[in-house]
């Protein structure tokens, strides 16, 4: 490992990590993680272009659908090109620049995924609470400012993180624990006062999850109450199984990134083996991805 310098350097470079103490098996480990990242490039870029080709998908939850799989397939194509740099050639090193575009891209996949994930359990809501009204509410301009409502939140959330990234001083060279650009990887080996980094980043995790978990969590206990309230069981196992598949996408979702999120801010030993590396590339296509299901 290259000598670590205590001097700050203008063209700071970042050494990613694969698998600490498995580098013997990086080549295996790069078989599955191949495998799968191609399964999620190829299943989510064929929803995109059936939702596009068949006049019969532009309906509001395809559409959100869609927006699920663009979200997923940037989060895969965030990830992949470094994390195999890093598996197949040990090609470690990024500059600060590549560092920020690649948080840049992983974040706002992440929080676009998340947004649509909300818009999706709203979607559930209106469908089995408010059938009749469905076509009304759910019109394909509102779904278009819904679109432009999650773009616009994902960049207000993400781009004062990444400006305070770029006042931040490094030292020559800076090991990170994945591999891949991660933001509260990347601001805790600041040579500099990173503080105002952890505050503004926990922020932004408190106003993302915040605001969709309780969202998600309220739809869910309303469709929830209007289910229990339906005569027929055959109708009450229908409902359910409308929803089953977007719940389990949430858990998917929501746990790895809380958890890894926590885990870097208060735990600055904890291993640097944690999801999403591991989690969210053994799912790294929506589950949500069979139309009848959503």
């Amino acid at each position: 490992m290259p000598h670590l310098s205590n001097t700050t350097s203008e063209f700071p470079i970042f050494l990613l990590t694969g698998f600490p103490g498995l580098e013997a098996f990086h080549i295996w480990i790069s078989i599955p993680f191949f495998l799968l990242s191609t399964v999620a490039l190829l299943g989510n870029s064929m929803i995109l272009l059936v939702v596009i080709l068949e006049p019969n998908l532009h309906e509001p939850m395809f559409c959100f659908l869609f927006m699920l799989s663009a979200a997923d397939l940037g989060l895969t194509l965030s990830t992949m090109p470094t994390t195999l740099s890093v598996l197949w050639f040990s090609a470690r090193e990024i500059i600060l620049n590549a560092c920020i575009i690649q948080l840049f891209l992983l974040h706002s996949s992440g929080f676009m995924e998340s947004s649509v994930l909300m818009a999706m359990a709203f979607d559930r809501f209106v469908a089995i609470c408010r059938p009749l009204r469905y076509a009304t509410i759910l019109t394909d301009s509102r779904i278009l400012k819904i679109g432009v409502a999650i773009v616009l939140r994902t960049l207000i959330s993400l781009c004062p993180s990444l400006f305070l990234i770029k006042r931040l001083s490094f030292c020559k060279v800076n090991v990170l624990s994945h591999s891949y650009c991660f933001h509260p990887d990347a601001f805790k080996v600041a040579c500099s006062d990173s503080r105002m980094n952890s505050y503004g980043g926990l922020a932004v995790l408190i106003l993302v999850t915040g605001v969709g978990t309780p969202c998600v969590v309220l739809s869910y206990i309303l469709i929830i109450h209007s289910v229990l309230n339906i005569i027929s069981s055959e109708g009450r196992r229908q409902a359910f199984d409308t929803c089953g598949s977007h719940i389990g996408a949430v858990a998917v979702f929501y746990i790895p990134w809380v958890v890894l999120s926590v885990v870097h801010r208060f735990f600055h030993k904890a291993s640097p083996i944690c999801p999403p590396t591991i989690v969210q590339h053994l799912f790294p296509w929506p589950l949500s991805a069979e139309p009848h299901h959503i």
